[in-house]
């Protein structure tokens, strides 16, 4: 793992490279998703049904494309009661956190007639898009279907695509099942997301689109956005490790290295305080590598996106870990708590030698769907939120308009608005 002193000079240089993962930085393939997106349209279905065939080598039709309670039921023989209590376990903990999130309308009334509000309903249809490919995630199932549910979402359609069997991994069919989705379809890539945003003869078209993807997914998910909602366009992982000279190297290795795997793009950063640390973590880092089954992957993303960056005091270290806005922060200092409290941009902050990501990624409960690229500076982890709409609510009475409406016919006025002010006026001719 490269080590390098952390200055203005260093951070630039690592921000402008994490920059040019965004999906933004690769127009080269917009033009192959919007041919996509447009046949999807224009031959619902049939479009889906010929991409299988070319990506994924995989024939379906009318009577094999959503995924039928048969296959669910195998899929959970195969699985077995063991991975099925551990689902469980983490729904529970998910939902617990997630009702948490949960919000109430609310009025306020005057004495003088003026009732105002806010009323918060769920959304009517959700799409859940779950990648195959690489690595196939059961725990994203849970992290976008149960936010939802709990949101009170009435209808909850998912995406995934088969194999060239025509069969949807056991895993992602078992934790459907523990959560009652039962619109699951056999597609996957920029087909599926045009096909959740505008519809097929299958598929009807949903009100927000949520889950990962690959490249052609997070491009097909900006184009669809506007004509349905969508929980953001995601990047490859993250990990930023916050460690002062009291950190143990091996954990701090060990966690950078759960990232990594993902995939050939992901970042593993460590900022730190103390170059000895800096030193054993990239030593632990090749002990580790071995026994990982991964390990093509692993130092594919260590070697673009790897860094130790040595800090000369723990103000400079947070200002890097604010500009970075990672994904995943793990703090391991003398006093975490403390670091916390000047953490500005995080997706989910991990406090602790025992807070380790993967505890977030599949079984505390709160959710890993999580701002990449920045973008924790100014976006949130997906929540109940993301599946509701506020309405304002406003009533005035008589009195109650009639003590400011010139008020109102003059901003309106103001801004040469003439029939907005009339729509005042003409009541207290």
């Amino acid at each position: 793992m490269r080590i390098v002193d952390l200055n203005n000079e260093t951070k630039a240089d690592l921000l402008g490279k994490l920059l040019k993962r965004k999906p933004a930085s690769f127009p080269e393939y917009e033009k192959t998703v919007e041919e996509i997106i447009s046949n999807v349209r224009k031959n619902g279905d049939k479009a889906i049904f010929d991409y299988a065939e070319k990506f994924d080598h995989c024939t379906l039709n009318t009577s094999n494309f959503r995924v039928s309670d048969e296959e669910v039921a195998e899929a959970v023989r195969e699985v077995g009661e063991d991975l099925m209590g551990v689902m469980g376990r983490s729904i529970n903990n998910i939902r617990t956190f997630h009702e948490c999130q949960k919000r109430q309308s609310f009025f306020n009334t005057k004495d003088n007639g003026v009732i105002l509000g806010q009323r918060i309903t769920p959304i009517e249809r959700a799409g859940v898009y779950v990648p195959g490919g690489k690595a196939v995630y059961p725990s994203s199932v849970l992290m976008n279907v149960v936010p939802a549910i709990v949101a009170g979402v009435k209808e909850i359609v998912m995406t995934t695509p088969a194999n060239a069997e025509g069969k949807v991994n056991s895993q992602v069919l078992a934790a459907c099942k523990l959560l009652g989705i039962r619109d699951i379809y056999k597609t996957g890539g920029a087909q599926a997301i045009a096909a959740l945003a505008y519809g097929t003869e299958s598929i009807k078209k949903v009100d927000k689109i949520v889950g990962p993807g690959n490249i052609f997914v997070a491009l097909a998910k900006r184009a669809v956005y506007g004509h349905v909602s969508i929980d953001s366009i995601a990047g490859p992982s993250e990990i930023l490790v916050l460690a002062d000279d009291s950190a143990n190297p091996r954990f701090v290795a060990a966690d950078l290295l759960s990232q990594a795997e993902h995939d050939e793009m992901a970042s593993a950063i460590l900022v730190t305080t103390s170059r000895q640390v800096a030193e054993r973590v990239s030593e632990e880092i090749d002990k580790f590598l071995p026994g990982l089954s991964r390990r093509e992957i692993i130092e594919k993303s260590l070697e673009n996106y790897g860094y130790a960056l040595v800090a000369r005091n723990i103000r400079d270290a947070l200002d890097a870990v604010n500009d970075i806005a990672s994904e995943h922060l793990e703090i391991v200092t003398r006093d975490p708590w403390k670091t916390m409290t000047q953490v500005k941009n995080a997706g989910a902050i991990f406090i602790g030698p025992y807070s380790s990501e993967p505890l977030g990624d599949y079984f505390a409960g709160p959710n890993h769907v999580l701002p990449t690229n920045g973008t924790a500076r100014f976006f949130s982890p997906l929540s109940v939120d993301d599946f509701i709409k506020k309405s304002s609510v406003i009533s005035y009475s008589e009195p109650a308009l009639r003590s400011i409406h010139e008020d109102i016919e003059a901003f309106a006025r103001a801004e040469k608005l003439t029939a907005h002010a009339n729509s005042i006026a003409v009541r207290f001719e």
